[in-house]
Protein backbone atom coordinates (compact mmCIF):
# COMPACT_ATOMS: atom_id res chain seq x y z
CA UNK A 1 0.00 0.00 0.00
CA UNK A 2 2.64 2.42 1.11
CA UNK A 3 4.46 1.84 -1.98
CA UNK A 4 1.37 2.71 -4.26
CA UNK A 5 0.84 5.95 -2.63
CA UNK A 6 4.68 6.51 -3.11
CA UNK A 7 4.24 5.91 -6.58
CA UNK A 8 0.86 7.65 -7.03
CA UNK A 9 2.31 10.87 -5.05
CA UNK A 10 5.58 10.70 -7.54
CA UNK A 11 2.91 10.62 -10.57
CA UNK A 12 1.82 14.05 -9.05
CA UNK A 13 4.55 15.49 -8.78
CA UNK A 14 5.36 14.28 -12.20
CA UNK A 15 2.21 16.21 -13.34
CA UNK A 16 3.32 19.06 -11.44
CA UNK A 17 6.44 19.82 -12.82
CA UNK A 18 5.16 19.23 -16.31
CA UNK A 19 1.89 21.97 -15.65
CA UNK A 20 2.83 25.20 -17.58
CA UNK A 21 3.08 28.16 -15.22
CA UNK A 22 0.23 30.03 -16.39
CA UNK A 23 1.90 33.48 -15.72
CA UNK A 24 4.42 32.04 -18.81
CA UNK A 25 1.52 30.98 -21.03
CA UNK A 26 1.50 33.70 -23.90
CA UNK A 27 -2.20 34.83 -24.74
CA UNK A 28 -3.90 34.95 -28.09
CA UNK A 29 -2.22 38.05 -29.24
CA UNK A 30 1.44 36.77 -28.21
CA UNK A 31 1.84 38.62 -24.75
CA UNK A 32 3.65 36.39 -21.71
CA UNK A 33 1.72 37.84 -18.08
CA UNK A 34 4.65 37.17 -16.37
CA UNK A 35 6.30 40.21 -18.50
CA UNK A 36 3.60 42.65 -17.01
CA UNK A 37 3.91 41.35 -13.14
CA UNK A 38 6.31 43.28 -11.23
CA UNK A 39 6.06 46.24 -8.17
CA UNK A 40 6.28 49.57 -9.12
CA UNK A 41 5.41 52.31 -5.97
CA UNK A 42 4.53 49.78 -3.85
CA UNK A 43 1.56 47.84 -6.05
CA UNK A 44 1.83 44.73 -7.87
CA UNK A 45 1.02 44.98 -11.74
CA UNK A 46 -0.43 42.38 -13.82
CA UNK A 47 -2.17 41.76 -17.29
CA UNK A 48 -5.81 40.57 -17.33
CA UNK A 49 -7.10 38.50 -20.18
CA UNK A 50 -10.86 38.51 -21.05
CA UNK A 51 -12.37 36.25 -23.30
CA UNK A 52 -15.74 36.51 -25.24
CA UNK A 53 -18.07 33.27 -26.90
CA UNK A 54 -16.47 34.04 -30.05
CA UNK A 55 -12.60 33.86 -29.56
CA UNK A 56 -12.41 37.57 -28.89
CA UNK A 57 -9.47 38.76 -26.51
CA UNK A 58 -8.79 42.33 -24.86
CA UNK A 59 -5.38 42.07 -22.51
CA UNK A 60 -5.52 44.95 -19.93
CA UNK A 61 -2.75 45.64 -17.49
CA UNK A 62 -3.47 47.73 -13.96
CA UNK A 63 -0.73 50.06 -14.73
CA UNK A 64 -2.58 52.94 -16.14
CA UNK A 65 -5.72 50.66 -16.75
CA UNK A 66 -4.39 50.28 -20.25
CA UNK A 67 -5.83 47.66 -22.64
CA UNK A 68 -2.68 46.11 -24.03
CA UNK A 69 -4.25 43.93 -26.89
CA UNK A 70 -7.41 43.44 -28.86
CA UNK A 71 -7.62 40.45 -30.74
CA UNK A 72 -10.31 40.49 -33.12
CA UNK A 73 -11.28 38.71 -36.08
CA UNK A 74 -10.58 40.03 -39.78
CA UNK A 75 -12.85 39.34 -42.75
CA UNK A 76 -11.20 35.95 -43.75
CA UNK A 77 -11.14 34.53 -40.00
CA UNK A 78 -8.30 35.80 -39.18
CA UNK A 79 -6.98 37.03 -35.53
CA UNK A 80 -5.56 40.72 -35.70
CA UNK A 81 -4.07 42.49 -32.92
CA UNK A 82 -5.79 46.21 -33.44
CA UNK A 83 -4.05 48.59 -30.69
CA UNK A 84 -0.45 49.52 -30.34
CA UNK A 85 1.26 48.94 -27.05
CA UNK A 86 4.26 47.56 -25.64
CA UNK A 87 4.56 43.62 -25.17
CA UNK A 88 5.85 44.54 -20.94
CA UNK A 89 5.47 46.53 -18.45
CA UNK A 90 8.81 47.90 -18.54
CA UNK A 91 8.78 49.20 -21.33
CA UNK A 92 5.16 51.11 -20.00
CA UNK A 93 7.47 52.85 -17.72
CA UNK A 94 11.07 53.28 -19.79
CA UNK A 95 8.61 55.17 -22.33
CA UNK A 96 6.24 57.81 -21.05
CA UNK A 97 3.22 57.45 -23.36
CA UNK A 98 -0.84 56.96 -23.34
CA UNK A 99 -1.05 53.68 -25.53
CA UNK A 100 -4.61 52.07 -24.36
CA UNK A 101 -4.18 53.74 -21.11
CA UNK A 102 -6.99 55.17 -18.99
CA UNK A 103 -7.21 58.93 -18.47
CA UNK A 104 -7.65 61.43 -15.66
CA UNK A 105 -8.40 63.20 -13.91
CA UNK A 106 -9.14 65.70 -17.02
CA UNK A 107 -8.35 63.75 -20.15
CA UNK A 108 -7.32 66.21 -23.06
CA UNK A 109 -6.09 70.19 -21.94
CA UNK A 110 -6.66 72.53 -19.47
CA UNK A 111 -5.96 76.09 -21.04
CA UNK A 112 -2.85 77.28 -19.27
CA UNK A 113 -3.17 75.23 -16.20
CA UNK A 114 -5.34 77.18 -14.26
CA UNK A 115 -9.25 76.98 -13.75
CA UNK A 116 -11.69 78.44 -11.81
CA UNK A 117 -14.44 76.88 -9.32
CA UNK A 118 -16.95 78.49 -7.07
CA UNK A 119 -13.95 81.06 -6.82
CA UNK A 120 -11.06 79.39 -5.70
CA UNK A 121 -8.57 79.22 -8.73
CA UNK A 122 -6.47 75.55 -8.94
CA UNK A 123 -2.92 75.51 -10.66
CA UNK A 124 -1.92 72.42 -12.48
CA UNK A 125 1.21 71.24 -14.37
CA UNK A 126 1.99 72.97 -17.55
CA UNK A 127 2.99 69.54 -19.42
CA UNK A 128 2.01 70.61 -23.38
CA UNK A 129 2.32 73.78 -24.63
CA UNK A 130 1.89 75.62 -21.53
CA UNK A 131 -1.33 73.87 -21.15
CA UNK A 132 -2.31 71.01 -18.56
CA UNK A 133 -2.60 67.40 -20.66
CA UNK A 134 -4.37 64.29 -20.10
CA UNK A 135 -4.06 65.12 -15.68
CA UNK A 136 -0.58 66.26 -15.97
CA UNK A 137 2.84 64.47 -15.87
CA UNK A 138 1.24 61.90 -12.89
CA UNK A 139 -1.64 61.54 -14.66
CA UNK A 140 -3.81 58.35 -14.19
CA UNK A 141 -1.96 56.64 -17.29
CA UNK A 142 1.30 55.82 -14.79
CA UNK A 143 -0.96 55.15 -11.90
CA UNK A 144 -1.77 51.84 -10.82
CA UNK A 145 -5.01 50.75 -10.22
CA UNK A 146 -6.27 48.41 -8.07
CA UNK A 147 -7.52 45.13 -10.56
CA UNK A 148 -10.05 42.51 -9.68
CA UNK A 149 -11.59 40.07 -12.36
CA UNK A 150 -15.35 39.71 -11.77
CA UNK A 151 -15.47 37.34 -14.16
CA UNK A 152 -13.64 35.99 -17.62
CA UNK A 153 -15.86 39.13 -19.88
CA UNK A 154 -15.58 41.71 -16.78
CA UNK A 155 -12.68 43.75 -15.38
CA UNK A 156 -13.23 46.20 -12.70
CA UNK A 157 -10.61 48.60 -11.97
CA UNK A 158 -10.51 51.34 -9.19
CA UNK A 159 -8.23 54.17 -8.09
CA UNK A 160 -8.56 56.76 -5.21
CA UNK A 161 -7.03 59.94 -6.95
CA UNK A 162 -6.16 61.97 -3.59
CA UNK A 163 -6.75 65.68 -2.92
CA UNK A 164 -4.12 68.29 -4.04
CA UNK A 165 -2.94 65.62 -6.84
CA UNK A 166 -1.47 67.51 -9.96
CA UNK A 167 -3.52 70.28 -8.17
CA UNK A 168 -7.23 68.94 -8.89
CA UNK A 169 -9.21 69.56 -5.90
CA UNK A 170 -10.87 66.65 -3.79
CA UNK A 171 -10.56 63.02 -2.89
CA UNK A 172 -12.01 61.42 -5.95
CA UNK A 173 -12.36 57.61 -6.01
CA UNK A 174 -12.92 55.96 -9.89
CA UNK A 175 -13.60 53.06 -10.76
CA UNK A 176 -13.30 51.77 -14.45
CA UNK A 177 -15.56 48.28 -15.63
CA UNK A 178 -14.38 46.84 -18.78
CA UNK A 179 -16.72 44.70 -19.85
CA UNK A 180 -16.26 42.29 -23.06
CA UNK A 181 -19.45 41.32 -24.63
CA UNK A 182 -20.61 38.30 -26.93
CA UNK A 183 -21.33 41.10 -29.90
CA UNK A 184 -17.53 41.99 -29.80
CA UNK A 185 -18.23 44.80 -27.94
CA UNK A 186 -15.76 46.59 -25.35
CA UNK A 187 -17.84 48.35 -23.08
CA UNK A 188 -15.99 50.63 -20.74
CA UNK A 189 -17.85 52.43 -17.99
CA UNK A 190 -16.15 55.46 -15.47
CA UNK A 191 -17.54 55.78 -12.16
CA UNK A 192 -16.28 58.51 -9.63
CA UNK A 193 -17.23 60.54 -6.63
CA UNK A 194 -15.33 63.21 -4.28
CA UNK A 195 -15.54 64.96 -1.35
CA UNK A 196 -15.43 68.26 -2.99
CA UNK A 197 -16.56 70.00 -6.06
CA UNK A 198 -13.92 68.93 -8.65
CA UNK A 199 -14.25 68.50 -12.43
CA UNK A 200 -13.92 64.97 -13.69
CA UNK A 201 -13.27 63.57 -17.71
CA UNK A 202 -11.93 60.43 -18.11
CA UNK A 203 -11.23 58.25 -21.63
CA UNK A 204 -9.99 55.97 -23.01
CA UNK A 205 -6.72 56.50 -25.04
CA UNK A 206 -6.32 53.52 -27.42
CA UNK A 207 -3.96 53.78 -30.56
CA UNK A 208 -6.39 51.57 -33.19
CA UNK A 209 -5.35 50.48 -36.68
CA UNK A 210 -7.63 47.99 -37.92
CA UNK A 211 -5.12 46.51 -40.43
CA UNK A 212 -3.29 44.98 -37.58
CA UNK A 213 0.23 45.71 -38.75
CA UNK A 214 0.69 48.85 -36.82
CA UNK A 215 1.76 50.66 -40.68
CA UNK A 216 -0.50 53.51 -41.13
CA UNK A 217 -4.29 54.05 -40.89
CA UNK A 218 -4.70 56.85 -43.55
CA UNK A 219 -6.52 54.37 -45.76
CA UNK A 220 -9.31 53.75 -43.11
CA UNK A 221 -12.70 54.62 -44.19
CA UNK A 222 -13.61 57.31 -41.26
CA UNK A 223 -17.21 58.66 -40.30
CA UNK A 224 -18.08 60.93 -37.75
CA UNK A 225 -21.71 61.89 -36.66
CA UNK A 226 -21.43 65.00 -36.24
CA UNK A 227 -21.76 68.66 -37.88
CA UNK A 228 -19.49 70.90 -35.39
CA UNK A 229 -15.98 70.68 -34.22
CA UNK A 230 -14.27 72.83 -31.86
CA UNK A 231 -11.66 74.64 -33.70
CA UNK A 232 -7.90 75.28 -31.69
CA UNK A 233 -4.71 77.42 -31.97
CA UNK A 234 -1.56 76.79 -32.64
CA UNK A 235 -0.99 75.16 -28.86
CA UNK A 236 -3.34 72.73 -29.91
CA UNK A 237 -6.12 74.88 -27.29
CA UNK A 238 -9.76 74.94 -28.01
CA UNK A 239 -10.60 78.95 -29.13
CA UNK A 240 -14.11 78.91 -27.49
CA UNK A 241 -15.69 78.79 -30.82
CA UNK A 242 -17.89 75.65 -32.19
CA UNK A 243 -17.94 75.69 -36.23
CA UNK A 244 -19.24 74.00 -38.55
CA UNK A 245 -17.65 70.94 -40.10
CA UNK A 246 -19.68 71.36 -43.52
CA UNK A 247 -17.17 72.38 -46.65
CA UNK A 248 -13.96 72.03 -44.57
CA UNK A 249 -11.46 69.09 -44.50
CA UNK A 250 -13.24 68.33 -40.88
CA UNK A 251 -16.03 67.08 -43.02
CA UNK A 252 -16.49 62.85 -41.71
CA UNK A 253 -20.94 62.76 -42.27
CA UNK A 254 -20.05 60.80 -44.64
CA UNK A 255 -16.98 57.93 -45.23
CA UNK A 256 -14.27 59.38 -45.87
CA UNK A 257 -10.28 58.19 -45.81
CA UNK A 258 -8.19 59.13 -42.85
CA UNK A 259 -5.54 60.82 -45.42
CA UNK A 260 -7.73 62.15 -48.29
CA UNK A 261 -6.97 66.31 -46.83
CA UNK A 262 -4.84 65.39 -43.78
CA UNK A 263 -2.33 66.93 -45.37
CA UNK A 264 -4.18 70.45 -46.64
CA UNK A 265 -1.79 72.18 -44.48
CA UNK A 266 -3.36 76.04 -46.20
CA UNK A 267 -6.38 74.70 -44.10
CA UNK A 268 -5.20 76.18 -40.62
CA UNK A 269 -7.14 73.80 -38.76
CA UNK A 270 -4.79 71.15 -40.13
CA UNK A 271 -1.65 72.92 -39.95
CA UNK A 272 -2.65 73.92 -35.78
CA UNK A 273 -3.19 70.09 -35.25
CA UNK A 274 -0.54 68.65 -37.46
CA UNK A 275 -2.96 66.67 -38.93
CA UNK A 276 -6.22 65.42 -36.71
CA UNK A 277 -6.11 66.69 -33.16
CA UNK A 278 -9.56 68.13 -32.50
CA UNK A 279 -12.48 67.38 -30.83
CA UNK A 280 -16.33 66.82 -32.80
CA UNK A 281 -19.63 68.12 -31.15
CA UNK A 282 -21.22 64.90 -31.41
CA UNK A 283 -24.64 64.65 -33.07
CA UNK A 284 -26.39 62.15 -30.82
CA UNK A 285 -26.53 59.60 -27.77
CA UNK A 286 -25.63 56.43 -26.15
CA UNK A 287 -28.13 55.01 -28.75
CA UNK A 288 -26.34 56.35 -31.89
CA UNK A 289 -23.16 55.78 -33.41
CA UNK A 290 -20.96 58.32 -32.89
CA UNK A 291 -17.94 57.27 -34.92
CA UNK A 292 -17.17 54.30 -37.26
CA UNK A 293 -13.79 53.48 -38.78
CA UNK A 294 -13.51 50.58 -41.12
CA UNK A 295 -10.47 48.88 -42.72
CA UNK A 296 -10.27 48.25 -46.63
CA UNK A 297 -7.66 45.60 -46.04
CA UNK A 298 -9.11 43.61 -43.30
CA UNK A 299 -12.43 44.43 -43.47
CA UNK A 300 -13.04 44.95 -40.07
CA UNK A 301 -15.27 48.12 -38.25
CA UNK A 302 -15.03 49.33 -35.48
CA UNK A 303 -18.19 51.22 -34.18
CA UNK A 304 -17.80 53.66 -31.17
CA UNK A 305 -21.23 55.05 -28.96
CA UNK A 306 -20.91 57.31 -25.88
CA UNK A 307 -22.96 59.18 -23.84
CA UNK A 308 -20.55 62.21 -23.76
CA UNK A 309 -20.99 65.50 -25.49
CA UNK A 310 -17.82 65.12 -27.48
CA UNK A 311 -14.61 62.87 -29.11
CA UNK A 312 -11.23 63.65 -30.02
CA UNK A 313 -9.54 61.78 -32.46
CA UNK A 314 -6.00 61.98 -32.77
CA UNK A 315 -4.31 60.91 -36.01
CA UNK A 316 -1.15 59.82 -34.48
CA UNK A 317 0.76 62.99 -35.63
CA UNK A 318 3.62 63.25 -32.90
CA UNK A 319 4.39 58.83 -33.52
CA UNK A 320 8.09 59.21 -35.14
CA UNK A 321 8.77 55.95 -35.48
CA UNK A 322 11.26 56.13 -32.08
CA UNK A 323 9.03 53.53 -30.42
CA UNK A 324 9.30 49.76 -31.12
CA UNK A 325 6.21 47.97 -29.82
CA UNK A 326 4.52 44.67 -29.20
CA UNK A 327 6.27 42.61 -31.81
CA UNK A 328 9.35 44.62 -32.75
CA UNK A 329 7.32 46.72 -34.85
CA UNK A 330 7.92 50.09 -35.27
CA UNK A 331 5.55 52.76 -34.66
CA UNK A 332 5.73 55.50 -37.38
CA UNK A 333 3.80 58.80 -37.70
CA UNK A 334 -0.23 57.76 -38.18
CA UNK A 335 0.25 54.24 -37.42
CA UNK A 336 -2.78 54.47 -35.61
CA UNK A 337 -5.64 56.55 -34.95
CA UNK A 338 -7.13 57.36 -31.07
CA UNK A 339 -10.82 57.84 -30.92
CA UNK A 340 -11.55 59.48 -27.02
CA UNK A 341 -15.03 60.23 -26.07
CA UNK A 342 -14.72 63.09 -23.87
CA UNK A 343 -16.03 66.43 -22.07
CA UNK A 344 -14.60 69.09 -24.54
CA UNK A 345 -10.92 70.60 -23.84
CA UNK A 346 -10.76 72.93 -21.63
CA UNK A 347 -14.57 73.07 -20.09
CA UNK A 348 -13.73 73.95 -16.73
CA UNK A 349 -12.51 77.67 -18.33
CA UNK A 350 -16.06 78.18 -21.03
CA UNK A 351 -18.99 77.29 -18.62
CA UNK A 352 -20.90 77.64 -21.84
CA UNK A 353 -20.01 74.30 -22.77
CA UNK A 354 -21.27 70.89 -21.02
CA UNK A 355 -19.98 71.19 -17.56
CA UNK A 356 -17.37 68.49 -16.58
CA UNK A 357 -18.05 69.95 -12.41
CA UNK A 358 -18.56 67.01 -9.94
CA UNK A 359 -20.13 67.59 -6.56
CA UNK A 360 -20.01 65.92 -3.68
CA UNK A 361 -23.08 63.68 -3.01
CA UNK A 362 -23.00 63.71 -6.93
CA UNK A 363 -21.62 60.32 -8.88
CA UNK A 364 -20.11 61.17 -12.29
CA UNK A 365 -20.40 58.30 -15.01
CA UNK A 366 -19.10 58.17 -18.36
CA UNK A 367 -19.57 55.35 -21.16
CA UNK A 368 -17.67 54.43 -23.90
CA UNK A 369 -18.60 51.32 -26.23
CA UNK A 370 -15.98 50.00 -28.87
CA UNK A 371 -17.42 47.16 -31.21
CA UNK A 372 -16.38 45.28 -33.39
CA UNK A 373 -17.50 43.57 -36.40
CA UNK A 374 -16.56 42.50 -39.97
CA UNK A 375 -17.72 44.66 -43.13
CA UNK A 376 -20.39 42.59 -45.22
Amino acid sequence: MKMKEAILSLGFVALAACSPNPAQVATESGLIPANFQTEINGKQTDLYTLKNQNGMEVCVTNFGGRIVSIMVPDKDGNMQDVVLGFDNVEDYVKHPSDFGATIGRYANRIGQGKFTLNGVEYTLPQNNFGHCLHGGPNGYQYQIFDAKQISPQQLELTYDDPDGAEGFPGNLTCKVIMTLTDNNAIDIQYEAETDKPTVVNMTNHSYFNLDGDAKNITNHLLTINADEYTPVDSTFMTTGEIVLVEGTPMDFRTPSAVGARINEYDFDQLKNGNGYDHNWVISGDINEKCVTLVSPQTGIVLDVYTNEPGIQVYSGNFLDGTLEGKKAKTYNQRAAICLETQKYPDTPNKPEWPTATLNPGEKYNSRCIYQFSVQQ
